[in-house]
Parts: C-alpha cells; structure tokens; sequence
C-alpha cells in the first residue's frame, strides 16, 4: 500500500469560520485551537485519499442509478473526484487541518472545482460509514501486501529449508542442548509460523470485506440507495446486514491487530535466534554486512541490529493491539470520537510489518552456515543421550524410566572423562549396565541419530 503524498497539512487564519461553514448552522461559536488539534485527524487518514475518492465515485453512480442524482450531476461528481485524485498524486493538493480529515478536505476540494453540486455527494451517507468504508477499503489492500510479503519470505524459507535438509545442528530445550536436528528442519519450523500467519491475515480479509456504506450515521437512510451496488461496485461480499454494527464495529481492526502482533511475535523468536547463532560462543551463522552494523569504538564488533530491531519493534506491534482492546472495550453503540485512533494504530502496525518482513527476508537469504560449528555442538552436547536410552529399551528390554538412569549415568561418567558419548569405551559404559554391547556404538554418533528420524515432521 503506498503512503499518501508529502502534501503538507496548513491552517489558516479563517479556521473558525471554514469549520463552523462544514457543521452548518448548529453552533455559534467557533472551536477552540485546541479544539481544532485534537479533533483533526487528516496528518493520519490522508493516508486514505485514492480510498476515499474510490467509494465517493461509486456512491455518486449509485445514487444516479437510483434516480437520486441526475446522470449530468453524478458525472460533474465522478469527473471533479478524478481532478481532486490527481492533484494529490501530483503533491499539488493543499490538505487543512480546520477541515479535519480526508474526507471533508476532498469535498471542499470537490466543491471549489464543480461549485454547489459537490454537497449533493453526501445525500444518503455520513461520515460514520464513509469513513469505515475507506478504512476497510484501504485494509483489504494492506492486507493483499502484506500476504504478498508473507508468501516471498515463505518461499526464501523453503528454499533455505531444502538447502539444509540434512546440516545437523543441536535441537535446544530450555536453551540447552537436547537433541539431533538439522537446520532445515528448524527453519521450517518458522516455515509452519508464517504459513499459519498468512492464513489469519487472509482469514481477517474475509470479515474485512464486507460494505458498511449506506448505514449512514446509525440507521440507515430514508433514500432509496441501492446497497448491493455499492458492495459491487467496491469490491465488497456483501453489505453488512446491521446499520449499527456497520458503523460502529471495529473487531476487524482487532482482528488485524491481533493477527499482526502473533506475527511480529514469530519473527521477533527468529530474530532472537539470529542473534544467538550469529554471537561467537554460537558461531552458527553469519549475516551479510548489509544486515549488521559496527561499533563506534570497538573495531571488531560486527552487530545483528536489523535482527534486534525486528525483535524490538514487536513491542510496539503488540501495543497497539492492547491500545485499541482498552479503547473499544468501552465504547457504547455506535460511533464515538475514541475511533479516530484505530487508523493511526492500524497504519503504524501494518508499515513495522512489512518492513520487518523485508528486514527478516534479506537476512535468511543472506545468512551464511557454519555446518561445522554446528555439528560439533551437537557432538558435544550429549545430543544423543535419548538414543542411548531408546537402544536400551529397545535391545536390552529395559523399561524406559530405568533406561533414562542408566543413561544419565553413562552421560555423568563421559562428563567427568571430558569425552562425547561415542567416544566412551564399550567397558565404561558395561560398568554401568552390563548387558550394553558393541551395537550401542550404531546410535551415539549425531548422524546416526538423525537417520533414525524418518516420521512425518
């Protein structure tokens, strides 16, 4: 999704009367400064411009379909919208902070090049479901970029995962070292994440795109609009079947932020690995010069911060998602001023986003394996003690819980010598259980070991 243009937002000395012009004829007094700052919202939902002139064009040929508006009108409307578009993209566009958000800025715009049939657009319509509209608009299109993301970072996983399907590496428990895997193995492990993210990304899109306009402020309207047009027209499954809920629901919001923080939480575990790997008493991987930073006073210090950034930035993700939990949770129906938020919080979640999952991408694609280093860990981690346990039960018939002492045993014994499981003496391990012989020697060697895994997963 692209940002809005760098347009600068300004306020005039006839704040005052512009705004009191766009209530209409209700108040007397013009809003305090303060007033005018913390109601605006446009320095956020100008991001929502193309979204905005987008459901605005197609209400007005609905509301010419239905007879509402005449075909001339509707078409001044549609004509002066696509001027209004364009002078935005081209950063000619004054946006004013004493019009408060997109969506009177575009109409006083509108207004200004096709005279007073501009106010004709709003018949049948408030800014309570304008707005959703185009914040649905906008999120159904920040979602399609973000599973575009998802799914080029899934396939650089795989490809990673292929390339290391047999690199033997130590499995961790606890952080400490458990058993035989391969890398590619634990890489897919973070494949499986991310392919359970992108199925509640694309899950969300689906409660996202339903069409909310037409509910105008609360209760609908008593014109003759034709809903499904609108729905059809915008790309919508349907229009939603509440007036109410239409305007004031915002669990797809919640739900985007709920899906975003279980991401960003998955890559902020891979970003804390990276760390790890790439530390020296790791020494596992080494990342592309592009992805790491140095020291101002240390020369050799050669830094993961895009990895540490990653994995701070989930804070803030998972924030925002708390943000909005303590806003809704009570908000009476329908539509209340707390909402202004859910565009900063949504915006801001969805850019940390796509920029970690850039930032994760390069990395796995750029990272170099020290297949040696990781081997010898799992060499010397004891890794393959639960072989040895399982060979005990297996071929000496030994129930579990009392092969699991005897190894713990054994492990103690090669612990004190200094030495790796396989490079025990068969004698040594005979003091211990007697009954051991030369074929335990077939399962303590880490590639032995992970032979032996040929399970699904």
């Amino acid at each position: 999704m692209s940002k809005a243009p760098s347009s600068s937002v300004t306020s005039s000395p006839a704040a005052s009367s512009a705004a009191n012009s766009m209530w209409g004829g209700r108040f007397a007094q013009a809003p305090a400064d303060q007033m005018l700052k913390i109601n605006a919202s446009i320095d956020v939902d100008k991001r929502m411009y193309r979204e905005d002139i987008t459901a605005s064009q197609a209400h007005a040929r609905m509301l010419a379909k239905v007879g509402i508006l005449t075909a001339e009108e509707s078409a001044q409307i549609i004509t002066g919208l696509s001027q209004v578009l364009s002078e935005i993209e081209a950063g000619q566009f004054e946006f004013k902070i004493e019009l408060e958000d997109i969506h009177m800025n575009v109409e006083s715009r509108l207004k200004a090049i096709i005279g007073d049939v501009a106010g004709k657009l709003h018949t049948a319509r408030s800014r309570n479901d304008q707005v959703v509209t185009d914040f649905r608009l906008w999120l159904r299109g920040a979602l399609g970029s973000l599973d575009a993301a998802l799914e080029s970072f899934i396939a650089v996983l795989d490809q990673r995962v292929a390339e290391h399907r047999a690199t033997a590496m130590p499995g961790f428990t606890h952080l400490q070292v458990a058993q035989p895997v391969t890398f590619g193995l634990h890489l897919d492990a973070y494949k499986q994440m991310m392919l359970r993210d992108r199925a509640r990304l694309a899950d969300c899109a689906k409660r996202v795109n339903e069409n909310p306009l037409g509910a105008c402020a609360l209760a609908g309207t008593s014109f003759p609009i034709d809903r499904a047009l609108t729905a059809a027209e915008l790309g919508f499954a349907r229009p939603m079947p509440n007036t109410m809920d239409a305007v004031s629901a915002r669990d797809f919001v919640l739900e985007f932020l709920a899906a975003g923080s279980i991401l960003s939480v998955h890559l902020s575990r891979l970003a804390e690995e990276i760390i790890l790997w790439m530390s020296q008493p790791f020494a596992f991987i080494k990342l592309p010069d592009a992805y790491t930073t140095g020291s101002s006073i240390m020369p050799q210090k050669k830094n993961a911060d895009a990895a540490e950034l990653v994995r701070g930035k989930s804070g803030g993700v998972t924030g925002r998602l708390m943000q909005m939990l303590m806003t809704i949770k009570g908000l009476p129906l329908t539509y209340n001023k707390d909402m202004q938020d859910d565009k900063a919080a949504t915006f801001e979640v969805y850019d940390t986003l796509a920029l970690c999952l850039a930032a994760m991408e390069g990395m796995i694609a750029g990272l170099t394996v020290n297949t040696a280093r990781m081997a010898e860990v799992a060499e010397d981690g004891y890794a393959t003690a639960t072989e040895l346990a399982d060979w005990l039960v297996v071929q000496l018939g030994l129930p579990f819980r009392e092969a699991h002492h005897v190894t713990g045993r054994i492990v103690k014994m090669a612990e004190a010598k200094g030495c790796r499981l396989s490079q025990l003496a068969l004698a040594d391990m005979q003091a211990v259980e007697p009954r051991i012989n030369q074929g335990i020697f077939e399962v303590l060697s880490v590639e032995a070991a992970l032979r032996r895994r040929g399970l699904t997963g």
